[in-house]
């Protein structure tokens, strides 16, 4: 823009204002920590932070080029008595770091999918996981009306599969649903507790389409102690991915409950076959008709053959069945015991759901368990074992 000679320049409005409200680089406000001493945690009583306060205001303000102060000298004292010297504080600008736990921490997902408040009880004695699902808060709104209808599903993993799976009821238009509601795993052993993890997933039920998921939390069972409940109120996390390497040959089945006793007066190893928990469904109806079969192994006469009952329509049987095979108490050690979990069905081939063995070429509680029939002769011992889709050297056939 060009002025003529003697022509005096316009500022707009606009430009005044702009002048007058930006005269320079902005400067940072101070902060009211920037006038106050900081002082360590745990300060002790004796030291008055007043005190402390009024002699740091009221002494004049030196210059590094004079020496330290004897007060300067006596707070160093105070900071190295409780491990802390002023070349370890931090900056003035810089709050203490604080330790926050993990469980209480809130996230992005805390106000985005809510929280779930719940309770665990792992019962050494039954060998039951009891799981009591309280209620949640703040849940993501999943439906058009901005609501949700939810549930709880619970999963042990590693293994995670349709047998081990419990859940709620579905609670109709809330986003702070109460259930409480306790849902119990039986069969869950020590050898469990260390190496799995419980998943709970937070879902929202649809009449006409596909569940829809919401959030979930996953607690490592060797958090619980034996025989004490654990409370949790924990922020929902967006789904978190499952291993694929995990083999599927391992996929769980189900648990069954045998009892092992040789009995000196019968000359014989007595096999009980008490029950059956979260077994696999194999009919179109949601559940199966299980029975269960043992052998002792090797079986050159073909006569080791044992079979229970037929169960109709159930995940959890109960047998309480006992099969006697005669046996010296030194042959045990060479043999072997093959416990299978059939369903029934007419008119057709039965379905395998899963198998254990038992014996000296059986890894961790299975063995122990055959150990200790060994070991203590006229004893009963009673214990829970996980079945699996594949059982080595059975013929998976009926």
């Amino acid at each position: 823009m060009t002025l003529r000679k003697g022509e005096k320049m316009t500022i707009s409005i606009q430009e005044h204002m702009a002048i007058d409200v930006c005269p320079g680089p902005i400067k940072p406000i101070k902060q009211i920590s920037d006038y106050f001493p900081r002082f360590p945690r745990g300060l002790p009583a004796a030291v008055g932070r007043s005190g402390a306060l009024r002699s740091a205001v009221s002494q004049p303000s030196v210059s590094p080029a004079e020496g330290p102060r004897e007060d300067d000298e006596d707070v160093d004292q105070l900071f190295g008595a409780y491990g802390t010297t002023p070349t370890e504080q931090p900056p003035k600008c810089q709050a203490p770091e604080e330790v926050v736990d993990p469980e209480g921490y809130e996230s992005d997902d805390c106000t985005t999918l809510g929280t779930l408040d719940f309770s665990l009880l792992y019962d050494q004695e039954n060998n039951a996981l009891h799981c009591t699902i309280n209620k949640a808060k703040g849940l993501k709104p999943m439906d058009h009306n901005g609501l949700a209808d939810p549930y709880v599903k619970l999963h042990l993993l590693p293994g995670a599969s349709k047998a081990n799976k419990l859940r709620t009821k579905t609670l109709r238009n809330t986003l702070n649903p109460t259930w409480n509601e306790t849902l119990t795993y039986y069969g869950i052993t020590d050898e469990d507790m260390i190496r799995k993890t419980l998943r709970i997933s937070v879902c929202d039920e649809d009449k006409f389409r596909h569940n829809e998921f919401i959030g979930e939390t996953r607690i490592p069972l060797k958090k619980l102690k034996p025989n004490q409940t654990k409370n949790f109120n924990i922020c929902l996390e967006k789904q978190l991915p499952i291993d694929k390497t995990e083999d599927k040959s391992l996929e769980e089945r189900g648990r069954i409950l045998i009892s092992l006793k040789y009995s000196s007066q019968k000359q014989g190893l007595l096999v009980g076959i008490i029950r059956c928990a979260h077994l696999a469904a194999m009919d179109a109806n949601g559940y199966s008709d299980p029975y269960v079969k043992t052998y002792l192994k090797p079986d050159e006469d073909k006569k080791s053959k044992h079979k229970t009952a037929v169960k109709k329509k159930t995940l959890n049987p109960e047998f309480n069945e006992e099969f006697c095979y005669e046996i010296k108490h030194g042959d045990l050690a060479k043999k072997t015991l093959e416990v299978t979990v059939w369903d029934y069905d007419i008119g057709k081939s039965n379905d395998f759901i899963g198998g254990v063995v038992l014996g000296i070429n059986a890894k961790g509680e299975r063995l122990k368990h055959w150990f200790d029939c060994l070991k203590n002769k006229d004893k009963k011992i009673e214990r829970w074992h996980t079945l699996t889709n594949e059982l080595p050297g059975a013929v998976l056939s009926d």
